[in-house]
């Protein structure tokens, strides 16, 4: 079974992607923070971790440059819904720019989330 590390601020997105990729057959690991995942990191390893990118207590970005460092191999999928002062292309480009597998615009519907998943594991 594909197990999939969601990493995200907001309880209620985090929990509706959480059923959403149940569903799907996928096991899910949560995390609130980058630095939760970092430490969720330590003892486990997903196939692929999705990840926001604008998030207290260690973000995205953060989550993403450190595992570049450690040459993570997991494959990394970037979402964002931007902020008023950030947009969200600034952070999913920074995120292309790092090296992820793909990037998400919040909202995005099931059928792309399904899309992305499969191309980020191949």
């Amino acid at each position: 079974m594909t197990t999939i590390l969601i990493v995200d601020d907001d309880d209620t997105f985090r929990t509706m992607l959480q059923e959403m990729l149940s569903r799907e057959g996928f096991h899910i690991l949560t995390a609130g923070s980058g630095g939760q995942a970092l430490k969720l990191l330590n003892t486990q390893t997903p196939d692929l971790i999705i990840t926001d990118i604008l998030m207290p207590d260690g973000d995205g970005i953060e989550l993403i440059t450190t595992l570049k460092q450690k040459n993570s191999p997991i494959p990394i999928i970037a979402m964002s819904g931007g902020r008023r002062s950030i947009s969200l292309e600034f952070n999913l480009e920074s995120a292309e720019l790092m090296g992820v597998k793909a990037t998400l615009a919040k909202p995005f519907s099931r059928e792309t989330l399904r899309r992305v998943i499969e191309d980020a594991l191949r």
